[in-house]
C-alpha cells in the first residue's frame, strides 16, 4: 500500500486537507497529516518559528514515511505545497508524485483580496487572520514564496497542478506559470471552475479529488 504525506497552509491545519486524506483512505492509500511547527497554537507559538522550522517538521514527516516506504506522493495544499516542492526537488529518488493545491506562486496581498472579494463576511474573516498573524511570520511566508521560484525548475517528479478559477488568496496565472516553468516530462493541470482557495472544501470537491486520486495512481503502485 503506498502512502501519501499531506501539508497544510500558512497559519492553518489538517482540517485544511482532511477531506482529501480521508478520500485517499478510502482508496487503499495511507494518508499521514500532520501539524506544522509553530502552527495549531498561539499566536507566540507561530512567532517564534521560521519557514526553515516549517521545512524541517514536513522533512521529519516524510523521513518517517521513507523509513518504511520506498517511496511516497507528497500532496502540498497552499504554503505546504511550495514546502512539497522543495521536498520533491531534495527527494527526488523517493517522492513518487507531486500534488500542488492552491500554490501561492504569485499570492495576492490584503488590497488585492479586498478589491477582489465581494463578500462581506469572507473579508471579515480573512482581515481578522492576518490581524492574528505575526507580521515576522508573513515575512517568512514571503520569503519561502521567493525562493521557491528556485525550486519549479528543478521538479523532475511527476506533477499536479490544482487551481480555483474564484481562488482569491491566490493570482490566476499561478498555475500556468507552474505548468510551464516545471520540466517534469508527466504533469498536468486542473483548474476548478467552482473552487475558490480551499480546493477540499468548495463545490468542486469531488471532481478535485477524484482527479488527484486518477493521477497518482496513474503514476503507479509499489511491487
Amino acid at each position: 500500500m503506498d502512502s501519501c504525506l499531506f501539508i497544510h497552509g500558512f497559519t492553518g491545519g489538517e482540517h485544511e486537507i482532511a477531506p482529501l486524506s480521508s478520500y485517499m483512505e478510502q482508496h487503499h492509500y495511507r494518508s499521514r497529516t500532520f501539524t506544522l511547527k509553530g502552527h495549531g497554537g498561539t499566536r507566540a507559538d507561530l512567532l517564534k518559528t521560521s519557514r526553515h522550522d516549517w521545512q524541517q517538521s514536513a522533512e521529519e514527516e516524510l523521513n518517517t514515511l521513507l523509513a518504511s516506504n520506498k517511496r511516497v506522493h507528497l500532496i502540498g495544499f497552499s504554503t505546504g505545497a511550495l514546502i512539497a516542492s522543495h521536498l520533491s526537488v531534495r527527494y527526488k529518488e523517493r517522492v513518487r508524485s507531486l500534488t500542488l493545491l492552491s500554490t501561492p506562486v504569485f499570492p495576492l496581498n490584503l488590497v488585492q483580496m479586498i478589491k477582489t472579494l465581494g463578500d462581506p463576511a469572507m473579508l471579515k474573516q480573512y482581515i481578522s487572520k492576518i490581524r492574528s498573524t505575526p507580521p515576522k511570520a508573513t515575512r517568512e511566508f514571503q520569503r519561502l514564496v521567493r525562493e521557491s521560484f528556485e525550486i519549479y525548475p528543478h521538479i523532475e517528479t511527476p506533477t499536479l497542478i490544482v487551481q480555483g478559477k474564484r481562488d482569491h488568496l491566490v493570482k490566476s496565472r499561478s498555475a500556468s506559470y507552474l505548468h510551464h516553468t516545471i520540466p517534469s516530462t508527466r504533469k498536468q493541470m486542473l483548474i476548478a471552475g467552482k473552487s475558490g482557495h480551499m480546493l477540499c472544501h468548495d463545490d468542486d470537491k469531488h471532481e478535485t479529488m477524484r482527479e488527484v486520486l486518477q493521477f497518482i495512481q496513474s503514476t503507479g503502485t509499489e511491487r
